[in-house]
């Protein structure tokens, strides 16, 4: 699957590149060897950028382990995903490692989160019989990763502050509604494709416990200003990164564990991964590069509108599609849209606002698969690109409505 991706990819670069030069629009092929350099610098710098952090988290989640801790985490959500991963063995340490992860996504720990979801993905690994291709469980696993819930968006809500709007965490629900359909999707997609039954009582229960946990905080919030919000996100996170990171220490030292030996050898790891990481993330983001330095998204999204046009629909949510094209590919490069979309249009727009909501609900499912597999040595990813990319169309769908409902 990612062999015949990137080939795509590269086609319809070439095919782009091709007829602009016929035409006369020789500056392309400048544009398009910047974009190819330009991406190799940035792969370097992403995964050099990782070392810290993933030797940090490596090391720390060694510790864990050796404490027992990530053992006693897994508990409480293990019910739940041994009814969604049956391939993996109960008391198996990818169910901590797995719950650790989806807690740093939805608290919006992005630090925290990717060398954690390295770890979970590096613990399912270790079930796995065929090396270069993913189980069930890491497909499952890296779906819920690439449509994670975001409860408290704050990067957003500062960006719309700077640009000016009234109400910076006026989309706050929005967001949060677009993102529970698109985890939603990628939970009914994959559950389709593997066959898990998602009617029992131990899913329905986890479900109800999970959304009546998420509408409560939600009440709370609405009644908060953004800046308050941004201080609750604040405390509540490094709150619970801080007990993390002193409940590990602590109880492996009652224990007797060797704290120091252990986290070094822990943060070993974590470096030896980010430096295995370049060659999986400059093949991604070279076929990412060559598709914006050629124009190929510019001309799919004029394609859209001119469709759209032709039908007599609703335009105004076209001039927020570039942010929409670009999230599943570049988390960077969809935030820099974001904000010129609101420094053309204004925050408070319908664009502005959309391209906010589209921006805090969905993820960067090209880099994810890349950094994720990439770390497992996984090649084949079977269905993961696919479900994933259905869980990304689904929050934008469903960012394009709940904007509509919310402004009209």
């Amino acid at each position: 699957m990612l062999n015949r991706v990137w080939w795509y990819l590269f086609v319809i670069a070439f095919v782009v590149i091709v007829f602009k030069v016929i035409v006369g629009d020789t500056q392309v092929l400048s544009a398009s060897v910047d974009a190819l350099f330009n991406s190799a610098k940035q792969a370097a710098q992403i995964s050099l950028g990782l070392i810290g952090v993933l030797a940090l988290w490596m090391g720390l989640m060694r510790v864990g382990e050796k404490a027992g801790m990530v053992a006693l985490i897994a508990r409480a959500t293990e019910p739940l995903l041994a009814k969604l991963m049956p391939d993996v063995p109960r008391g198996h340490p990818a169910f901590g490692s797995v719950t650790m992860n989806l807690t740093a996504n939805i608290l919006g720990l992005d630090n925290a989160a990717t060398p954690l979801g390295l770890k979970a993905m590096q613990d399912l690994q270790s079930l796995n019989p065929e090396k270069h291709v993913a189980t069930n469980a890491q497909i499952l696993f890296l779906v819920l990763n690439t449509s994670s819930i975001t409860l408290i968006p704050v990067t957003v809500f500062l960006y719309r502050a700077q640009q000016g709007a009234a109400q910076p965490a006026d989309v706050f629900l929005p967001i949060l509604l677009a993102t529970c359909a698109s985890t939603i999707a990628g939970l009914l997609v994959v559950s389709i494709v593997q066959r898990i039954s998602l009617l029992n009582s131990v899913i329905l229960g986890y479900g109800a416990l999970i959304l009546g946990s998420i509408m409560a905080l939600v009440a709370y919030l609405s009644t908060l200003g953004a800046e308050a919000i941004g201080s609750v996100s604040t405390l509540l996170g490094n709150g619970i990164l801080l007990s993390l990171i002193f409940s590990f220490i602590l109880m492996a030292g009652h224990k007797g564990v060797a704290v120091y030996d252990e986290f070094v050898e822990g943060a070993k790891e974590g470096f030896a991964q980010a430096v295995r990481l370049i060659p999986f993330l400059l093949a991604m983001l070279i076929a990412i590069g060559l598709l914006r330095g050629s124009g190929a998204m510019e001309s799919f999204l004029h394609l859209i509108a001119s469709v759209v046009n032709f039908l007599g629909f609703d335009t105004r949510f076209v001039d927020a599609l570039p942010t929409a094209i670009m999230k599943p590919f570049s988390g960077s490069g969809a935030r820099a849209i974001m904000i010129e979309t609101m420094e053309h249009y204004g925050a408070d727009s319908f664009a502005g606002r959309l391209s906010s909501i589209i921006n805090g609900s969905t993820e960067t499912t090209f880099y994810v698969l890349a950094v994720y597999f990439g770390a497992a040595g996984i090649r084949n990813g079977r269905h993961a690109l696919a479900c994933g990319l259905f869980a990304d169309f689904a929050g934008i769908a469903a960012a394009i409505g709940v904007c509509y409902w919310f402004y009209g």
